[in-house]
Protein backbone atom coordinates (compact mmCIF):
# COMPACT_ATOMS: atom_id res chain seq x y z
CA UNK A 1 0.00 0.00 0.00
CA UNK A 2 2.47 2.54 1.03
CA UNK A 3 4.87 1.41 -2.16
CA UNK A 4 2.19 2.26 -3.97
CA UNK A 5 1.86 5.74 -2.62
CA UNK A 6 5.04 6.68 -2.85
CA UNK A 7 5.00 5.52 -6.64
CA UNK A 8 1.93 7.93 -7.24
CA UNK A 9 4.04 10.56 -5.85
CA UNK A 10 7.27 9.97 -7.98
CA UNK A 11 8.77 7.69 -10.65
CA UNK A 12 11.56 6.53 -10.56
CA UNK A 13 14.68 7.50 -8.05
CA UNK A 14 12.02 10.29 -7.31
CA UNK A 15 9.99 7.78 -4.90
CA UNK A 16 12.98 6.43 -3.54
CA UNK A 17 13.70 10.01 -2.35
CA UNK A 18 9.94 9.80 -1.31
CA UNK A 19 10.32 6.77 0.65
CA UNK A 20 13.95 8.06 2.00
CA UNK A 21 12.46 11.05 3.43
CA UNK A 22 9.50 8.76 5.28
CA UNK A 23 12.07 6.79 6.59
CA UNK A 24 13.59 9.43 7.79
CA UNK A 25 10.07 10.97 9.50
CA UNK A 26 8.94 8.07 11.03
CA UNK A 27 12.03 6.82 12.72
CA UNK A 28 12.51 10.54 14.30
CA UNK A 29 8.84 10.91 15.50
CA UNK A 30 8.42 7.61 16.89
CA UNK A 31 11.46 7.89 18.83
CA UNK A 32 11.03 11.54 20.04
CA UNK A 33 6.66 9.88 20.65
CA UNK A 34 8.37 6.82 22.50
CA UNK A 35 11.37 8.47 24.00
CA UNK A 36 9.90 9.22 27.41
CA UNK A 37 7.71 6.46 27.92
CA UNK A 38 10.48 4.00 27.57
CA UNK A 39 12.30 5.94 30.12
CA UNK A 40 9.68 5.37 32.30
CA UNK A 41 9.34 2.12 31.63
CA UNK A 42 12.77 1.05 32.02
CA UNK A 43 13.15 3.03 35.71
CA UNK A 44 10.17 1.21 36.62
CA UNK A 45 11.99 -2.03 35.46
CA UNK A 46 14.70 -1.22 37.17
CA UNK A 47 17.11 -1.00 34.37
CA UNK A 48 19.90 0.88 35.09
CA UNK A 49 23.39 1.41 34.11
CA UNK A 50 26.33 -0.10 36.50
CA UNK A 51 29.29 2.09 36.43
CA UNK A 52 33.01 0.81 36.86
CA UNK A 53 34.67 1.70 40.67
CA UNK A 54 37.34 2.67 38.36
CA UNK A 55 36.16 5.11 35.75
CA UNK A 56 36.23 8.67 35.39
CA UNK A 57 34.87 10.22 38.80
CA UNK A 58 32.64 12.44 36.49
CA UNK A 59 30.51 8.50 35.47
CA UNK A 60 29.58 7.84 39.22
CA UNK A 61 26.68 10.46 39.09
CA UNK A 62 25.25 8.44 36.03
CA UNK A 63 25.14 4.94 38.26
CA UNK A 64 21.63 3.77 37.89
CA UNK A 65 20.50 5.31 34.60
CA UNK A 66 17.96 3.71 32.56
CA UNK A 67 19.79 1.72 30.12
CA UNK A 68 18.95 -0.66 27.07
CA UNK A 69 17.78 2.23 25.67
CA UNK A 70 19.29 0.70 22.07
CA UNK A 71 15.35 -1.30 22.03
CA UNK A 72 14.08 2.65 21.05
CA UNK A 73 16.67 2.67 17.80
CA UNK A 74 16.58 -0.60 17.07
CA UNK A 75 12.28 -0.53 16.78
CA UNK A 76 12.37 3.04 15.41
CA UNK A 77 14.82 1.71 12.11
CA UNK A 78 12.88 -1.20 11.84
CA UNK A 79 9.67 0.15 11.43
CA UNK A 80 11.04 2.91 8.81
CA UNK A 81 12.15 0.30 6.85
CA UNK A 82 9.91 -2.34 6.69
CA UNK A 83 6.93 0.74 6.01
CA UNK A 84 9.17 2.57 3.28
CA UNK A 85 11.64 0.07 1.91
CA UNK A 86 11.46 -2.48 -0.89
CA UNK A 87 10.48 -5.45 0.88
CA UNK A 88 11.09 -7.12 -2.65
CA UNK A 89 14.81 -6.86 -2.36
CA UNK A 90 16.58 -9.32 -0.52
CA UNK A 91 19.42 -7.47 0.66
CA UNK A 92 16.96 -5.71 2.92
CA UNK A 93 15.79 -8.42 4.78
CA UNK A 94 19.67 -9.61 5.45
CA UNK A 95 20.16 -5.99 6.53
CA UNK A 96 17.18 -5.93 8.88
CA UNK A 97 18.43 -9.69 10.25
CA UNK A 98 21.87 -8.09 10.84
CA UNK A 99 20.16 -5.57 13.01
CA UNK A 100 17.78 -7.96 14.81
CA UNK A 101 20.10 -10.78 15.77
CA UNK A 102 23.29 -8.38 16.95
CA UNK A 103 20.19 -6.63 19.06
CA UNK A 104 19.51 -9.56 20.69
CA UNK A 105 23.14 -10.59 21.14
CA UNK A 106 23.30 -7.34 22.90
CA UNK A 107 19.70 -8.08 24.88
CA UNK A 108 21.36 -10.95 26.41
CA UNK A 109 24.18 -9.45 27.72
CA UNK A 110 22.56 -5.87 28.97
CA UNK A 111 19.70 -8.50 30.37
CA UNK A 112 22.52 -10.62 32.51
CA UNK A 113 24.04 -7.21 33.49
CA UNK A 114 21.35 -5.23 34.71
CA UNK A 115 18.70 -8.05 35.86
CA UNK A 116 20.73 -10.78 36.90
CA UNK A 117 23.47 -8.65 38.49
CA UNK A 118 26.23 -10.00 36.71
CA UNK A 119 28.83 -7.59 36.18
CA UNK A 120 30.41 -9.78 32.81
CA UNK A 121 27.50 -9.81 31.39
CA UNK A 122 27.32 -12.30 28.77
CA UNK A 123 30.20 -14.31 28.91
CA UNK A 124 32.64 -13.25 25.60
CA UNK A 125 33.14 -16.45 24.25
CA UNK A 126 29.58 -16.60 24.06
CA UNK A 127 29.59 -12.80 22.94
CA UNK A 128 31.71 -13.82 19.72
CA UNK A 129 30.34 -17.33 19.25
CA UNK A 130 26.92 -15.85 18.46
CA UNK A 131 28.15 -12.93 16.74
CA UNK A 132 30.04 -15.48 15.00
CA UNK A 133 27.00 -17.57 13.76
CA UNK A 134 25.48 -14.79 12.83
CA UNK A 135 28.03 -12.73 10.66
CA UNK A 136 29.04 -16.49 9.06
CA UNK A 137 24.98 -16.92 8.32
CA UNK A 138 25.27 -13.57 6.29
CA UNK A 139 28.22 -13.65 4.45
CA UNK A 140 26.99 -17.04 2.75
CA UNK A 141 23.77 -15.64 2.50
CA UNK A 142 25.45 -12.76 1.01
CA UNK A 143 27.52 -14.52 -1.22
CA UNK A 144 24.61 -17.05 -2.91
CA UNK A 145 22.54 -13.87 -3.73
CA UNK A 146 25.40 -12.36 -5.37
CA UNK A 147 24.90 -12.11 -9.44
CA UNK A 148 28.15 -11.43 -10.02
CA UNK A 149 31.70 -10.41 -9.23
CA UNK A 150 31.27 -7.07 -8.97
CA UNK A 151 29.14 -8.24 -5.75
CA UNK A 152 32.00 -10.06 -3.94
CA UNK A 153 34.74 -7.87 -5.11
CA UNK A 154 36.36 -5.85 -2.47
CA UNK A 155 37.15 -2.05 -3.73
CA UNK A 156 39.98 -0.09 -2.74
CA UNK A 157 40.08 4.04 -2.46
CA UNK A 158 41.81 5.79 -5.59
CA UNK A 159 42.19 2.37 -7.92
CA UNK A 160 39.28 1.26 -10.00
CA UNK A 161 40.11 -1.93 -10.44
CA UNK A 162 38.20 -4.31 -8.08
CA UNK A 163 39.37 -7.75 -6.58
CA UNK A 164 37.30 -10.68 -7.08
CA UNK A 165 37.38 -12.21 -3.43
CA UNK A 166 35.71 -15.47 -4.68
CA UNK A 167 34.84 -17.58 -1.52
CA UNK A 168 36.70 -15.74 0.98
CA UNK A 169 34.22 -12.80 0.71
CA UNK A 170 32.24 -14.77 3.39
CA UNK A 171 35.63 -14.62 5.49
CA UNK A 172 36.10 -11.33 4.79
CA UNK A 173 32.14 -10.27 5.55
CA UNK A 174 32.86 -11.97 8.90
CA UNK A 175 35.42 -10.12 10.04
CA UNK A 176 33.55 -6.48 8.80
CA UNK A 177 30.71 -7.22 10.63
CA UNK A 178 31.88 -8.97 13.96
CA UNK A 179 34.61 -5.81 14.02
CA UNK A 180 32.35 -3.44 13.35
CA UNK A 181 30.17 -4.08 15.79
CA UNK A 182 32.31 -4.68 18.72
CA UNK A 183 34.00 -1.37 17.47
CA UNK A 184 30.82 0.91 18.24
CA UNK A 185 29.95 -1.34 21.35
CA UNK A 186 33.79 0.07 22.30
CA UNK A 187 32.82 3.48 21.31
CA UNK A 188 29.88 3.91 23.45
CA UNK A 189 31.06 5.11 26.95
CA UNK A 190 30.30 9.17 26.88
CA UNK A 191 26.19 10.89 25.90
CA UNK A 192 25.79 11.09 22.51
CA UNK A 193 29.18 9.88 21.18
CA UNK A 194 28.13 6.25 19.65
CA UNK A 195 24.81 8.00 18.25
CA UNK A 196 26.22 10.74 17.18
CA UNK A 197 29.75 8.90 14.97
CA UNK A 198 26.95 5.95 13.68
CA UNK A 199 24.77 8.91 12.35
CA UNK A 200 27.37 10.64 10.07
CA UNK A 201 29.17 7.34 8.96
CA UNK A 202 26.08 5.76 8.63
CA UNK A 203 24.55 9.02 6.73
CA UNK A 204 27.62 9.04 4.40
CA UNK A 205 27.18 5.39 3.64
CA UNK A 206 23.50 5.59 2.73
CA UNK A 207 24.66 8.51 -0.27
CA UNK A 208 27.18 6.96 -1.53
CA UNK A 209 24.20 3.84 -1.82
CA UNK A 210 22.72 6.41 -3.98
CA UNK A 211 25.48 7.13 -6.38
CA UNK A 212 26.50 3.51 -6.91
CA UNK A 213 22.89 2.43 -7.62
CA UNK A 214 23.09 5.06 -10.58
CA UNK A 215 24.82 3.37 -13.25
CA UNK A 216 25.85 6.82 -14.97
CA UNK A 217 27.19 8.17 -11.85
CA UNK A 218 28.78 4.75 -10.39
CA UNK A 219 30.50 4.32 -14.19
CA UNK A 220 31.62 7.97 -13.84
CA UNK A 221 33.39 7.37 -10.42
CA UNK A 222 34.44 4.24 -11.12
CA UNK A 223 32.74 2.35 -8.22
CA UNK A 224 30.91 -0.71 -8.71
CA UNK A 225 27.01 -0.19 -10.20
CA UNK A 226 24.56 -1.77 -8.29
CA UNK A 227 21.04 -1.78 -8.32
CA UNK A 228 20.45 -3.40 -5.49
CA UNK A 229 22.14 -0.73 -3.01
CA UNK A 230 19.78 1.80 -3.44
CA UNK A 231 17.43 0.91 -0.19
CA UNK A 232 20.85 0.99 1.82
CA UNK A 233 19.69 5.17 1.30
CA UNK A 234 16.22 4.10 3.34
CA UNK A 235 17.87 1.83 5.68
CA UNK A 236 20.49 5.44 6.50
CA UNK A 237 17.61 7.66 6.34
CA UNK A 238 16.14 5.85 9.42
CA UNK A 239 19.38 5.42 11.39
CA UNK A 240 19.30 9.10 11.14
CA UNK A 241 15.98 9.40 12.22
CA UNK A 242 16.38 7.57 15.11
CA UNK A 243 19.56 8.89 15.87
CA UNK A 244 18.15 12.40 16.07
CA UNK A 245 15.12 11.09 18.40
CA UNK A 246 16.81 9.30 20.69
CA UNK A 247 20.51 11.89 21.19
CA UNK A 248 17.41 14.10 22.24
CA UNK A 249 17.59 12.03 25.41
CA UNK A 250 20.79 10.84 25.63
CA UNK A 251 22.80 14.38 25.10
CA UNK A 252 24.78 15.54 28.15
CA UNK A 253 23.61 14.31 30.81
CA UNK A 254 22.05 11.85 29.27
CA UNK A 255 18.57 10.67 30.81
CA UNK A 256 19.06 7.10 28.85
CA UNK A 257 22.11 4.81 27.45
CA UNK A 258 21.60 2.56 24.60
CA UNK A 259 23.36 -0.60 26.25
CA UNK A 260 24.72 -3.13 24.34
CA UNK A 261 21.29 -4.07 22.48
CA UNK A 262 22.23 -0.83 20.56
CA UNK A 263 25.77 -0.39 20.18
CA UNK A 264 26.04 -4.31 19.16
CA UNK A 265 23.51 -3.88 16.79
CA UNK A 266 24.51 -0.40 15.00
CA UNK A 267 28.03 -1.45 14.46
CA UNK A 268 26.83 -4.69 12.29
CA UNK A 269 24.41 -2.14 10.72
CA UNK A 270 27.27 -0.13 9.20
CA UNK A 271 29.16 -3.05 8.44
CA UNK A 272 26.58 -4.61 6.42
CA UNK A 273 25.35 -1.37 4.68
CA UNK A 274 29.13 -1.03 3.70
CA UNK A 275 29.00 -4.90 2.66
CA UNK A 276 26.44 -4.50 0.42
CA UNK A 277 27.36 -1.01 -1.54
CA UNK A 278 30.92 -3.02 -1.69
CA UNK A 279 32.88 -0.49 0.58
CA UNK A 280 34.04 -1.53 3.36
CA UNK A 281 37.34 0.09 3.33
CA UNK A 282 35.96 3.48 3.09
CA UNK A 283 33.86 2.07 6.88
CA UNK A 284 37.34 1.86 7.94
CA UNK A 285 38.33 5.68 6.84
CA UNK A 286 35.14 7.16 7.94
CA UNK A 287 34.84 5.35 11.16
CA UNK A 288 38.15 5.93 11.89
CA UNK A 289 37.15 6.71 15.95
CA UNK A 290 35.64 3.38 16.45
CA UNK A 291 38.76 1.93 14.69
CA UNK A 292 40.39 4.15 17.04
CA UNK A 293 38.66 3.50 20.28
CA UNK A 294 38.96 -0.59 19.13
CA UNK A 295 42.89 -0.34 19.08
CA UNK A 296 43.28 1.55 22.02
CA UNK A 297 41.54 -1.18 24.32
CA UNK A 298 43.93 -3.72 21.73
CA UNK A 299 46.71 -2.13 22.99
CA UNK A 300 45.92 -1.37 26.42
CA UNK A 301 45.44 -5.41 27.08
CA UNK A 302 48.30 -6.35 24.87
CA UNK A 303 50.39 -4.32 27.40
CA UNK A 304 49.61 -5.22 30.62
CA UNK A 305 49.79 -8.78 29.90
CA UNK A 306 53.11 -8.91 28.38
CA UNK A 307 54.35 -6.15 30.57
CA UNK A 308 51.83 -5.77 33.48
CA UNK A 309 52.34 -2.08 32.40
CA UNK A 310 48.98 0.29 30.93
CA UNK A 311 50.16 2.58 28.27
CA UNK A 312 46.55 5.00 28.38
CA UNK A 313 45.42 6.25 31.74
CA UNK A 314 42.07 3.91 30.93
CA UNK A 315 40.37 2.24 27.67
CA UNK A 316 39.13 2.49 25.45
CA UNK A 317 40.51 6.10 24.62
CA UNK A 318 37.91 8.13 25.07
CA UNK A 319 38.20 7.90 28.97
CA UNK A 320 41.72 8.59 28.69
CA UNK A 321 40.89 12.22 27.80
CA UNK A 322 38.93 12.27 30.64
CA UNK A 323 41.06 11.07 33.11
CA UNK A 324 43.83 13.75 31.47
CA UNK A 325 40.90 16.47 32.61
CA UNK A 326 39.26 17.00 29.83
CA UNK A 327 35.32 17.42 30.39
CA UNK A 328 33.39 14.70 28.58
CA UNK A 329 31.21 17.34 26.62
CA UNK A 330 34.40 18.16 25.28
CA UNK A 331 35.78 14.82 24.28
CA UNK A 332 32.26 14.02 22.97
CA UNK A 333 32.27 17.18 20.19
CA UNK A 334 35.84 16.70 19.29
CA UNK A 335 35.59 12.70 18.88
CA UNK A 336 32.51 13.83 16.36
CA UNK A 337 34.71 16.53 14.36
CA UNK A 338 36.85 14.58 13.55
CA UNK A 339 34.34 11.57 12.47
CA UNK A 340 33.07 14.55 10.79
CA UNK A 341 36.53 14.86 9.03
CA UNK A 342 36.74 11.13 8.46
CA UNK A 343 33.56 10.73 6.65
CA UNK A 344 34.20 14.06 4.49
CA UNK A 345 37.74 12.78 3.42
CA UNK A 346 36.16 9.28 2.67
CA UNK A 347 33.66 10.86 0.45
CA UNK A 348 36.14 12.72 -1.34
CA UNK A 349 38.24 9.64 -2.40
CA UNK A 350 35.54 8.77 -4.77
CA UNK A 351 36.29 11.51 -6.80
CA UNK A 352 39.59 10.49 -7.05
CA UNK A 353 40.12 7.17 -8.62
Amino acid sequence: MLMQLFDSLGQGEYSLYYRMFFSFFIALVFSLACGSFAIKKLQLMHFGQVVRNDGPESHFSKNGTPTMGGILIILAITLGVLLCGDLSNVYLWIILFTLISHALIGFADDYLKVVRKNPKGLIPRWKYFWQSVCAITIGIALYMVAKDASETSIVFPFISDYFDLGPLFIVFVYFVIVGSSNAVNLTDGLDGLAIICTMLVGGALGLIALLTSDVTIANNLNIPYLAHAKEVGVVATAIAGSALGFLWFNCFPAKVFMGDVGSLALGALLGIMAVVIRQEILLFIMGGIFVLETISVILQVGSYKLRKKRIFLMAPIHHHFEKLGWPEPRVCIRFCIITAILVSLGLLTLLCR
